[in-house]
């Protein structure tokens, strides 16, 4: 006999918000699988309001209320159990992030919690991470998001250290990254990976994704350094227009997806890695797993 319980996770970025409806099925004696059922994303970018004036917009408050009135209605279709939603950077760097989180209750029934990059990073942690980490091998995990990149890493199937910087995609587009925060991760990389030899950097995030699909290498290999630089030389070639309509990228990948790969080529040349894997997870598949093992409250939905 199984069991199949459906859960939620709500991931509120700089530069979209998801919602990742995936069903656990649990059989006696095995550990339980997690299967995404589906997975929307909303192109509404926080951090354009957040990193520039310091609020969110009425209207893109609105837009999220809209967003997150749908997201309720499709948990509702899909016979969710239980969920989390979490801002992120974006949202803590507002000054109405609180207002706006109170008018999304009101107004959706729906909670929000706004957590800090500590707590973004040990979620991340919480995902699938592990099945890619082995004992023998150390690891930097670098997750690449629109108003901050956490970064993990791991030795010996452990992690050792993590920390989060204010250095994210749409930042960086609005010139909100100054030297000092640059030099910071510069630093923090170097110093922690000194001590360990051929450190592999495992990537995640929407841009990593779509230069590995670029790529079209299979689930399992690895994106080397000279390709990621390539990519990156070729797409600061190409104007923003042929980026859409020559390489089909949203129009609100196509802009974020440069400073993105540089923040990869800098962990990896910072870090003596000279490949990248690229897993597919994320904040939300934490979150789900957070949850399901307790790490964090849910709500009943």
């Amino acid at each position: 006999m199984i069991a199949i319980r459906k859960y939620a996770a709500i991931d509120i970025g700089s530069n979209a918000m998801r919602l990742l409806i995936t069903n656990i099925v649990e059989q006696e004696g095995k550990e339980p699988q997690f299967n995404k059922s589906s997975l929307i994303r909303v192109p509404i970018r926080l951090g354009q309001d957040s990193f520039t004036t310091g609020i969110i917009s009425q209207e893109n408050a609105l837009r999220m209320v809209d967003a997150m009135e749908a997201f309720r209605l499709l948990m509702k279709v899909y016979k969710v159990e239980r969920y989390k939603a979490c801002a992120t950077s974006a949202m803590r760097d507002s000054l109405n992030g609180p207002d706006v989180v109170k008018l999304i209750k009101e107004k959706t029934s729906i909670d929000i919690e706004i957590i800090d990059g500590k707590t973004e990073a040990m979620i991340i942690a919480s995902s699938d991470l592990h099945s890619f980490i082995t004992a023998d091998k150390t690891y930097l995990y670098v997750d690449v998001g629109g108003g901050s990149t956490e970064f993990s890493l791991f030795s010996e199937g452990k992690m050792i250290a993590s920390k989060s910087f204010r250095n994210g995609t749409v930042r960086l587009l609005n010139d909100r990254v100054p030297d000092e925060t640059w030099n910071a991760i510069e630093e923090w990389v170097r110093t922690q990976c000194e001590p360990y030899d051929d450190i592999i950097l495992v990537g995640s995030g929407g841009n990593i994704n779509k230069l590995f699909k670029l790529s079209g290498k299979l689930p399992d290999q690895p994106l080397s350094y000279l390709y990621l630089n390539a990519q990156y030389q070729y797409l600061s070639s190409l104007t923003y227009e042929q980026r859409v309509a020559e390489l089909a990228l949203n129009t609100d990948r196509a802009d974020v997806i440069i400073p993105a790969t540089k923040i990869y080529l800098n962990a990896m040349k910072w870090s003596g890695a000279r490949k990248i894997y690229v897993p597919k997870i994320g904040l939300s598949d934490g979150i789900v797993k957070a949850m399901y093992h307790q790490k964090i409250e849910s709500i009943t939905f």
